[in-house]
């Protein structure tokens, strides 16, 4: 029996590659793209660890290049959707008795199968399936896939070594259980990190799951499954099911066995979920947690004394990174009246050499949003902005979806710090510029404050120490994470943990032990080593006067 108290050390954040022309890791990719370019997989339901095939079918399709499909793959229906959660509850015994540091181990094998043979994979099939860009895949599904995985077994040995005092004569412990029931794993299609940390996490800590993807991310989701299992995950632990909202609603909500919920995605669906658990909580065994991370309206705020040069790089990475699809990106920005002549022109001419494309031609700085839905939308608030006379497109501000859904990076500016692209999530390369008067910073802080339901990131720009306490005191609740002098985007793994409030979600800081701890029951257990054999106390001895 190995009997050690194992404590991880803290880890190390993954090495970036940088695909330099010319290097191993650049070709390495691109043969990688090539090849799955070259093929149309078919991709099964993965149900206590067996392929099931179903006759309703999708496909994926290649965002830049819509006409070319990638994969067919199956589609749940309710049977399958109860056949996840009986497996899910049916492996929960062995799965929360095994010991956590054989949980963790199964995790760390899937980082180093990550890290060392199947990066290229990963991102390839980011890349082509949900139209990333090869560092922003590089950043998301591998580097930040790796350093959740690695992180959470360092937090959870931080977690399951804490715990209570005890006196002499008696001995308290803490036992973080698995939570009693399936948890149920929602997750988008923007980061295929999200996606892995959302079943992950609570895997780690003992718990079984029914994880529906994204229709548009299950390429890299189906790898990121057969990762897992070739790791070492039991049958049943995660149980991967494409399927509708519809029928995950009309299933799993109602199982009396859901335990917990862990998402990301809009805030009316999440919204949608809390309602339908309310509804359905005589059925449970024990109250659901939901855990949430929703929508955004990501600001960047910037006073009189910030550099220019450094407020327009934060702009444009911030919003047009991932073409804006980026529950952090930035989507409304306050600029002092004296600084915008000049930052205006700068920022101009900067998006207009943006060069946008196809994800294989790696000198493109943007690529296509995620599905044809998502391109009407997007382009309809840009229309808006086009026929209000409170706003006026000043960049961008065309769309083209003929062969890929692209939409030029658009810069609108506004007169109304209300105006409708400053308060609701577009959730594309939109970005909404109000202008203010230098002397009413901390008025101007309190309409930022107070313009959207959204708490989840923003920055301030400034160089002026007074200036950035002042909004930092004023926009307290106004993002979970907070940047001084970068963008609102680009939290990293063990070192930013990421989570907003408000409308933005539940804020359980994933890259964290707060969102692991989330995904326990605890146990207190007191042993008394003599216990009392008398139930009379000393002060009852005497003959019951006060003196």
């Amino acid at each position: 029996m190995n009997n050690a108290i194992y404590n991880f050390e803290t880890p190390k954040n993954e090495d970036i590659n940088k695909y330099n022309p010319g290097s191993i890791s650049r070709k390495e990719l691109m043969n990688e793209i090539d090849r799955q370019s070259s093929e149309i997989i078919e991709i099964p339901l993965i149900i206590g660890g067996k392929e099931v095939f179903t006759k309703n079918r999708n496909s994926v399709i290649m965002p830049h290049n819509h006409g070319q499909v990638m994969a067919s793959y199956c589609i749940a229906g309710p049977e399958e959707i109860e056949m996840a959660a009986q497996a899910a509850v049916s492996a929960r015994e062995d799965w929360m008795s095994l010991s956590w540091l054989d949980r963790a181990s199964v995790f760390l094998k899937a980082a180093e199968l990550i890290s060392e043979k199947y990066r290229y994979v990963l991102n390839a099939a980011t890349m082509l399936g949900q139209s990333k860009s090869a560092y922003q895949a590089e950043i998301d599904s591998a580097c930040e896939v790796i350093d959740f995985l690695r992180f959470n077994a360092y937090y959870a040995s931080e977690i399951y070594s804490k715990q209570p005092s005890s006196e002499f004569g008696n001995l308290n412990r803490i036992e973080y259980r698995a939570l009693e029931g399936f948890v149920l794993a929602i997750t988008p299609f923007n980061f295929t990190a999200i996606a892995s940390n959302l079943n992950a996490a609570p895997a780690l800590m003992g718990n079984t799951l029914v994880w529906k993807p994204a229709s548009t991310s299950v390429l890299s989701n189906y790898y990121l499954m057969k990762i897992f299992m070739e790791a070492g995950l039991p049958e049943g632990v995660i149980n991967f099911i494409p399927s509708s909202g519809k029928d995950i609603s009309s299933v799993v909500l109602k199982n009396k066995h859901l335990a917990g919920i862990h998402f990301t995605g809009s805030t009316g669906t999440f919204n949608h979920i809390w309602r339908s658990t309310g509804e359905n909580l005589s059925n449970y065994i024990s109250y659901p947690k939901l855990i949430g991370e929703t929508g955004g309206k990501d600001f960047i705020f910037v006073h009189a004394s910030a550099n220019i040069e450094e407020v327009a790089t934060a702009m444009i990475r911030g919003a047009y990174e991932y073409q804006g699809q980026k529950c952090s990106a930035a989507s409304r920005t306050y600029i002092p009246e004296s600084m915008w002549p000049k930052l205006k022109r700068m920022l101009v001419e900067q998006i207009n050499e943006i060069k946008m494309g196809d994800v294989r031609d790696f000198s493109n700085f943007a690529n296509a949003v995620i599905d044809e839905a998502s391109f009407d939308g997007i382009m309809d608030y840009i229309g808006y902005a086009k026929k209000s006379t409170d706003a006026k497109i000043i960049a961008g501000g065309t769309g083209d979806k003929t062969h890929g859904f692209f939409i030029r990076p658009t810069l609108i500016e506004t007169t109304d710090p209300h105006f409708k692209t400053m308060e609701e999530e577009i959730f594309g390369p939109v970005l909404t510029v109000f202008v203010y008067k230098d002397n009413e910073f901390e008025q101007t802080l309190e309409i930022c404050d107070k313009t959207s339901p959204y708490a989840l990131t923003g920055s301030i720009f400034s160089t002026d120490r007074y200036a950035l306490n002042i909004a930092c005191r004023k926009l307290r609740y106004t993002a979970g994470n907070l940047y001084f002098n970068d963008k609102p985007s680009g939290a990293v793994v063990g070192q930013q943990p990421f989570g907003g409030a408000r409308a933005s979600g539940t804020n359980d800081k994933s890259g964290s032990y707060l969102n692991l701890i989330r995904w326990t029951s605890p146990r207190t257990i007191k042993e008394t080593f003599i216990p009392a054999n008398d139930y009379r106390y000393p002060f009852m001895d005497g003959d019951g006067r006060l003196i």
